[in-house]
């Protein structure tokens, strides 16, 4: 593979897929390294073949995992065969690509099962594009990689899942059929006494992250059409909109980054569940998670009307009375004076408050991270934005945010990308996407992860 062409594929292909991860150049290899190897300062060292003089530099802000770079290597290795077929064709090749990351992203995790797998994805990837009684389906399988089925008592995947029968089996949350690892049947499962366990995953299929250990690979097509792979108790992999995604949690959660208290990480852990939450619950969002010296800069584009923190509405309250205070137009300085001579309850009652009061009363002073998950996933979905302070304390829900001139997107988009001055904020769409944005040291807003 051309040294032009390898970096090429190394930015369409793997970047893409590892969340906040970059080309930081290259350096000089010998024949003795390996293609694929950990580097320094959370790096991936990667060339075509070990007879290439040179490996090009993967970095991000969080180390590689094992099975990372071991991904890394499956794909390296699937597509440096394919180069060698020499396929000219643009159209057929990136579709070949297509099947060699997923080969990729299934061996990462087991070699023993991934023919399985692979064979299990497809017939749910033929599922996906017809109903059933006129609904689309949702499906649940679960691959055992340990326990293998007696052979004479039994029927492969390829049989049941090809009859109509099979869409009234499985929800895909709740209910699954079990194949061993050679895609023989072992048996039903309902997940309602499923032991709890730490996962990372969206909420509705927080009960099949749990029971997915290093021993069983969940596999599930939603109603929507996206196929979603967990394995070590977290969600692995999705396909959606016909791509493949890798979901480095941690990568993301160290992107929310905001050094400023001990519960920082317990806050960013919150947000980023959440945003996951309304990605799979295909719920468009806004949330905005602001830097500790930004809170002042913040309030001046939130409606005092969508506050809900008492502390903050003192803030906003001492914002718009320093601003009448500098207004020629006596009449108008004396009347924002008399719209704040109250307090945040008396406020919300004189202007009919209802959605702020009410927020107010189920939020009941609890930090972003107290708060149950469900809810937390209702009130982020409220259109408008969620205005989180660097402690966790939920400022606004719902917040129309007053955007600057000249920007650009839809509401939501716009919002996020002049709230991410201040902070950090995460637009979630309805389709699924997470678009992270934040301000660089010159205060230029970017983009800083695209998830789903």
């Amino acid at each position: 593979m051309e040294k032009s062409q390898f970096y090429d594929f190394v930015n369409t292909l793997i970047v893409p897929l590892f969340t906040g991860s970059f080309v930081a150049g290259e350096i000089e290899s010998s024949s003795r390294d390996l293609e694929v190897a950990l580097g320094k300062g959370n790096s991936v060292l990667l060339k075509p073949t070990k007879l290439d003089e040179y490996r090009i530099v993967l970095k991000r802000g969080q180390a590689f995992k094992s099975f990372e770079v071991n991904l890394i290597r499956n794909i390296l290795e699937e597509m440096t065969e394919l180069s060698s077929l020499g396929i000219d064709n643009a159209i057929y090749l990136q579709k070949l690509q297509s099947v060699v990351i997923e080969k990729a992203l299934i061996n990462s995790i087991t070699d023993v099962a991934s023919d399985t797998i692979i064979g299990i994805i497809s017939m749910l990837e033929r599922w996906s594009a017809r109903t059933y009684e006129g609904a689309n389906v949702a499906m649940g399988v679960f691959v055992n990689l340990a326990t293998l089925a007696e052979e004479k008592s039994t029927v492969s995947y390829a049989e049941i899942m090809n009859h109509d029968f099979y869409a009234r089996l499985t929800d895909g949350m709740s209910c699954f059929v079990e194949f061993d690892r050679r895609g023989l049947l072992l048996t039903y499962t309902n997940l309602k006494n499923t032991k709890s366990a730490p996962t990372i995953s969206p909420y509705i299929f927080d009960r099949v992250a749990r029971s997915c250990n290093d021993k069983r690979v969940g596999i599930v097509l939603t109603v929507r059409g996206d196929i979603l792979i967990f394995y070590a108790r977290q969600l692995m992999f999705a396909k959606r909109n016909g791509k493949w995604c890798v979901y480095s949690h941690d990568e993301i959660i160290r992107l929310l980054y905001n050094n400023v208290s001990y519960t920082a990480k317990q806050i960013r852990r919150a947000i980023y569940n959440t945003a996951l939450d309304c990605s799979f619950g295909y719920m468009g969002a806004c949330i905005v998670y602001l830097n500790k010296d930004k809170t002042m800069d913040a309030l001046k584009f939130i409606d005092v009307a969508d506050i809900i923190s008492e502390p903050h509405f003192e803030m906003k309250k001492q914002l718009e009375l320093e601003e009448a205070s500098k207004l020629y137009n006596l009449q108008t300085a004396k009347a924002i004076q008399e719209k704040f001579d109250c307090n945040h309850e008396e406020y919300m009652l004189k202007n009919n408050c209802v959605k702020s009061r009410s927020i107010r009363k189920i939020v009941a002073g609890k930090k972003l991270y107290e708060l149950d998950r469900k809810l937390l996933e209702d009130l982020v979905s409220i259109d408008g934005a969620t205005i989180v302070d660097f402690d966790g304390t939920i400022i606004a829900v719902g917040a129309i945010i007053k955007i600057e001139a000249g920007s650009l997107g839809g509401g939501r988009l716009a919002a996020t990308k002049s709230m991410a001055k201040y902070g950090v904020g995460i637009k979630v769409s309805q389709d699924g996407i997470m678009l992270g944005y934040s301000a660089d040291k010159h205060g230029k807003v970017k983009q800083i992860f695209n998830v789903g």
